[in-house]
């Protein structure tokens, strides 16, 4: 069979082509018990991650993983671990099968139970989000779900077109971790596994949404100064003298340099932000939730809790831009101040330097009169030793005669040479 001939491939192709099947969910069949960790970390944290994880296989005799791999799913046996490498963050998933006879009221083990207390302990990075997500039957008695959850701060909702029900309270229990119930039935394992990664994304994009409020509430500090700047440097430009003007546009670029510095600082922060609120939004649209009764779902929790943090966001990035913008505009004010300053200072030092050309022009006239006589002088001079030495040849006129005939014509020439020369001076230089 002939080799089959395959056109010049683009470098990233198999990367692009793989990227639709980047972190695909995972089969599951309940009871399961499930801890999400979110470890917050930055690109030194997240290769220590990699370490991490890749000193757990080498303990378990396992294959390392590779220097471009962002997501793994490792099975240990009784326990299965799925990790996941983001631009900011990386997530740690455990999960093991969850013993309902051992729940008879209680609430259900967690399956960091099953998880190296000292490994764990030294997840790399902050943690952001810890989360105990148990699977368990439609069945299963209520008590368990107010065993596990604060009943005053409870949010349901049927999901999966009504093939399950998800229960939390969005609250942080004494052990450090949040808790959610999905009671699913008659669901695929594909896609409960489906459901069950938009509930933990749900989460982990709920909690790196909220990373742009604390700057948001910074920014909105140095924002309210830099508006109170911006306006007294607006009413001193108003009133301002010439002198003053250097120290104001030395205040305003300063202030210039602090908005756009604090603008830089916060941009990326809130741009983030920004696209974890829309991937929050998509993973709340995809479980497909309703109500239960005398519920109130996740979307509705979510839009009434989130959207002020959301807003304040929004409008802290809203607000920068419209400072930048009036920083600009009053910059531009002051610059065409000076610049109108500057025009009318040079309009007077062009009409001095006129004034002056005029003065040398006269000054100069005067010179060429004074030149026109001296040089008659000297040239008359000449003309009369010549007439001396020309009586004895045979002139007829005698030299004082011949002097003052040669004045006016001696006279008048250098006068038009001089004026000549004047004109192509002149001239040349226009």
């Amino acid at each position: 069979m002939p080799t089959p001939v395959r056109p010049a491939q683009h470098p990233y192709r198999v990367m692009l082509h793989n990227e639709i099947h980047a972190r695909p969910p995972e089969a599951m069949i309940a009871p399961l018990a499930i801890a999400h960790v979110v470890m917050l970390a930055d690109a030194a944290g997240r290769e220590a991650s990699r370490s991490h994880v890749a000193a757990l296989l080498r303990d378990h005799h396992m294959a390392q993983p590779g220097a471009d791999t962002t997501h793994l799913r490792i099975d240990l046996g009784p326990l299965r671990m799925r990790w996941e490498l983001h631009t900011e963050f990386v997530s740690w998933t455990f999960m093991v099968p969850a013993a309902l006879d051992a729940i008879d009221g209680r609430e259900p083990a967690s399956a960091v139970n099953a998880v190296a207390r000292d490994w764990l302990a030294a997840l790399p990075g902050q943690c952001l989000c810890s989360l105990n997500l148990w699977v368990l039957p439609m069945d299963t008695p209520d008590s368990v779900i107010r065993q596990v959850l604060h009943e005053d701060q409870l949010v349901a909702s049927t999901v999966a077109d009504g093939y399950g029900a998800v229960y939390t309270d969005f609250a942080i229990h004494a052990d450090g971790f949040s808790r959610m119930v999905l009671l699913a039935t008659g669901l695929t394992p594909r896609r409960l596994g489906r459901l069950v990664q938009r509930l933990l994304e749900i989460e982990t994009y709920r909690m790196a949404a909220l990373l742009g409020l604390p700057a948001a509430r910074e920014a909105a500090n140095v924002l309210a100064f830099a508006e109170r700047e911006l306006a007294e440097l607006a009413d001193a430009i108003r009133t301002a003298k010439g002198d003053d003007e250097p120290a104001l546009l030395d205040r305003l670029t300063r202030l210039a340099g602090q908005v756009e510095s604090q603008y830089a600082a916060t941009h990326s922060r809130f741009s983030a932000s920004s696209a974890y609120f829309e991937l929050l939004d998509r993973r709340i649209q995809d479980i497909a939730e309703s109500r239960l009764a005398g519920m109130q779902t996740i979307r509705e929790f979510m839009d009434r809790r989130l959207t002020p943090a959301r807003s304040t966001c929004e409008w802290a990035v809203r607000r920068q831009d419209a400072l930048s913008r009036r920083v600009s505009r009053i910059s531009n004010l002051l610059r065409t101040r000076v610049e109108i300053e500057q025009q009318q200072s040079s309009q007077a030092l062009l009409t001095t330097m006129n004034q002056r050309q005029d003065l040398q022009l006269r000054m100069q006239s005067t010179v060429e009169g004074l030149s026109v006589a001296a040089i008659t002088y000297y040239i008359v001079g000449l003309v009369s030793y010549l007439a001396k030495g020309a009586q004895k040849l045979g002139w007829p006129l005698s030299p004082e005669t011949t002097a003052a005939l040669a004045i006016p014509v001696v006279a008048g020439a250098t006068w038009y040479l001089l004026r000549r020369l004047h004109r192509r001076v002149f001239h040349a230089q226009g």
